[in-house]
């Protein structure tokens, strides 16, 4: 179970985010009113705010400074905001639910909603790059370098590629599945942790354990969704999607009990990877048990 540490820190990160969106996506006479609203629509009041806390964790592995850790969390969740705005377009999932509301394109249309995430992309890049936060120039660039990776087409963007494309009669692979969801999923969240990484300034082979550990909480992380797909659970989107669209996960490869049993080796070769590094375990493996509870 997450203890209270983890949820202490959760709901300071999420109030840190929600504040610094809420600025970031200010009213301003450059903006369409309309624009403004559905990128605020789709950002504000969301979710748990999990890459955040990622990037924290990351972080507090050495010492940064709090409006760091939440200038980063928040570029990062303006691009996790517009990839579920783009993912539930109609010619994506057309999903008509985000977290227990309508989704941007029921709300405002479906061009409106093409541009809000644009321009939540757009905007992430932008407040990474601005010299108003405490960020040497340097760090500054690496980190919209890696942001870029992370969300484009060997990342994120790429994975949702090959997820469109294994809609179809064939049964991927584990293996096949496994790089689909390291690059769809895994891409920004291991980018979250290792930013938080290298604000903490940890050297090559520490960057390195957390990438392995990273890699194991991304697919354990996406197991989880995949489970909770199978009910209504607290997702707030409708349940079965998955199925309805031939998609293939985890669970429609392995079976439910053998992907619940996945979720625990996850678990312990991140945990490996950290003891060998002789990093810090304590918040890492809460988040782990976060992930993995959610999905029981």
């Amino acid at each position: 179970m997450s203890g209270p540490i983890l949820k202490d820190i959760m709901a300071r990160v999420a109030a840190d985010i929600e504040r610094e969106l809420d600025r970031l996506l200010s009213p301003t006479d450059t903006v369409p009113p309309r624009l403004l609203e559905a990128m605020r629509y789709a950002c504000l009041e969301a979710g748990k705010r999990f890459r955040p806390i990622l990037v924290h964790a990351g972080a507090a592995l050495g010492h940064v400074d709090r409006a760091s850790i939440t200038r980063v969390g928040a570029a990062i969740e303006l691009v996790h905001c517009y990839s579920l705005v783009h993912d539930d377009l109609p010619a994506m999932d057309d999903a008509e639910l985000r977290r227990g509301k309508p989704s941007v394109h029921r709300q405002f249309g479906e061009a409106t909603a093409i541009l809000a995430g644009d321009a939540l992309n757009a905007l992430a890049m932008e407040v990474l790059a601005r010299a108003d936060w405490p960020a040497a120039a340097p760090l500054r660039l690496e980190l919209v370098v890696g942001l870029g990776r992370a969300a484009g087409a060997a990342g994120m963007c790429g994975g949702q590629m090959l997820d469109l494309e294994s809609s179809s009669e064939r049964l991927l692979s584990e293996e096949e599945l496994v790089q689909l969801q390291r690059l769809k999923t895994g891409a920004l969240i291991g980018f979250s942790l290792e930013a938080g990484a290298r604000l903490a300034g940890l050297d090559a082979a520490a960057l390195r354990a957390l990438t392995v550990y990273a890699d194991a909480l991304g697919l354990a992380f996406q197991i989880r969704d995949d489970l909770l797909d199978l009910e209504v659970g607290e997702t707030g989107k409708m349940a079965g999607r998955d199925a309805a669209l031939g998609r293939k996960t985890f669970v429609t490869l392995l079976g439910a009990p053998a992907a619940r049993a996945r979720l625990i080796e996850l678990r312990q070769q991140g945990w490996s990877a950290l003891s060998r590094a002789k990093l810090e375990t304590n918040l890492l493996g809460q988040l782990f048990d976060f992930v993995i509870d959610r999905s029981s």
